[in-house]
């Protein structure tokens, strides 16, 4: 049985989404329209690797699965950065601009590079990250003895698409 993300917390979180003050340099083109909105959980991974004479945490990419409103797996999360539905639908973006917030991972907006397949993502161009919590890089831990180790840090956000909605 697929793990489901209980239906209140999805719920809230695509509420928040559409209550967010969003920054204005993560607005998207006045031309775009909402396609969806989905809330994710899951990790965002560090490798600890030597730069110059430290070692530090190195984003690695991330793992999340995405909820619909109803509360039910919609797709997956994961490296490029990329967002593949269950309808066969695929994007990959591009960090266009970022908001930091402090103790998580920042807002984003991303521009997308690259789609695949037909569906609902079809017709997006651009992907707001929103509302995120956790998922920040440890401060400590990284050194000698660590080298090449990955990390995984838990972190939830809502992800919110906009272009051109696909047909129905």
């Amino acid at each position: 049985m697929t793990p489901r993300f209980p239906l209140l917390a999805v719920a809230a979180a695509c509420a928040t989404a559409a209550a967010s003050t969003v920054p204005k340099n993560l607005e998207v083109p006045s031309n775009q329209q909402l396609v969806l909105r989905l809330a994710a959980r899951g990790t965002q991974n560090y490798t600890c690797q030597q730069k110059a004479e430290a070692f530090e945490w190195s984003f690695a990419g991330p793992e999340a699965d995405l909820f619909d409103e109803r509360g039910e797996l919609a797709g997956r999360h994961g490296s490029g950065p990329s967002w593949q539905l269950n309808d066969g639908s695929k994007v990959v973006g591009a960090v266009k601009e970022k908001a930091q917030v402090q103790g998580s991972i920042p807002w984003l907006l991303l521009e997308v590079k690259s789609r695949e397949g037909q569906g609902t993502l079809s017709g997006v161009a651009s992907v707001q990250r929103l509302d995120t919590a956790g998922g920040a890089p440890p401060a400590s831990g990284c050194d000698a003895g660590h080298a090449g180790e990955t990390v995984k840090v838990a972190y939830t956000a809502n992800y919110v698409f906009y272009g051109t909605p696909a047909p129905r």
